[in-house]
């Protein structure tokens, strides 16, 4: 498996954030966004391959993976793509293509609509985006938060073992599994979990004050949903797809939630095709 590894630091107003970047810098960039539960390590396999011909930005968003994370820690979406905007600043980058996945959807799209911040183009891949979203273990964990918390912990951790792997159509390889649910397991990491999940109670507001502005959307945008996506079904993209003017709807074969493990050669392939088309 890739080794995957975010080498700098930014000290932003929600935590450290660990980030890193691929590629040639005279080239367009791409700043790459990961969703929930997970991190940058989603990107590993596509990441290398769209820095043969672009810049490329990757990192983790405090709470998650390699950046900090702490009981206080506010990851709420509003926070997290005010972060993001913070991010942009501090790489000095004016208008990046952007791909954003899961939450990092919602994030993505709040930067731009609700900060003014203009991309280049936009793909979003299984985004967060039109409510009601997230899995049925999602929906159910928020609403009984406290006993999900007190959970033992080897409960605990096949809980979570179940719950990452279902994002997944054809099921998670071992390792790859094991990465994933590495920073929610233990004492502290159990507490990092649920605080997250906490985070996304009231975010449906966020995106329910979104949505209202898709159709204001004035730049090239793709949208990629996996066929077998069982945490947020893909009527959801054809959707969104349809409030996006001249958005345009791919969908990945064999692939549920996490598209870009279940395929990432054909998610590399129409990615790379269209900021190719878009340049």
């Amino acid at each position: 498996m890739r080794e995957w590894i975010l080498s700098k630091t930014y000290p932003s107003a929600a935590g450290q954030v660990r980030w890193e970047r691929l590629g040639d810098p005279n080239q367009q960039t791409v700043v790459l966004l990961h969703g929930t539960p997970f991190s940058s390590f989603i990107w590993r396999n596509i990441a290398p391959a769209l820095a043969r011909t672009n810049q490329v930005y990757v990192w983790d968003m405090p709470g998650y993976g390699t950046s900090d994370r702490f009981s206080s820690q506010d990851l709420s979406l509003d926070t997290l793509s005010s972060v993001f905007v913070e991010l942009l600043d501090h790489w000095n980058l004016v208008t990046p293509a952007v791909v954003a996945h899961d939450s990092g959807g919602a994030i993505a799209l709040g930067a731009h609509l609700r900060h003014h911040v203009d991309y280049h183009s936009l793909a979003l891949v299984d985004a967060v985006a039109l409510a009601p979203w997230g899995s049925p273990f999602f929906t159910l964990a928020r609403e009984h938060i406290d006993a999900f918390a007190r959970l033992p912990a080897l409960l605990h951790e096949a809980l979570i073992r179940a719950y990452v792997d279902s994002a997944s159509g054809p099921g998670l390889r071992p390792q790859v599994l094991d990465s994933l649910v590495a920073p929610w397991l233990g004492g502290q990491g159990q507490e990092n979990f649920y605080h997250q999940l906490t985070q996304r109670a009231d975010d449906e507001h966020y995106t329910d004050q979104l949505q209202a502005a898709y159709e204001s959307i004035d730049l090239p945008v793709d949208i990629y949903w996996g066929g077998a996506d069982s945490w947020i079904p893909l009527d959801r993209g054809r959707e969104l797809a349809a409030r996006i003017p001249g958005a345009r709807l791919d969908i990945i074969a064999e692939a549920g939630h996490l598209s870009p493990e279940d395929n990432p050669a054909e998610l590399t392939a129409a990615l790379l095709h269209f900021l190719h088309a878009c340049r």
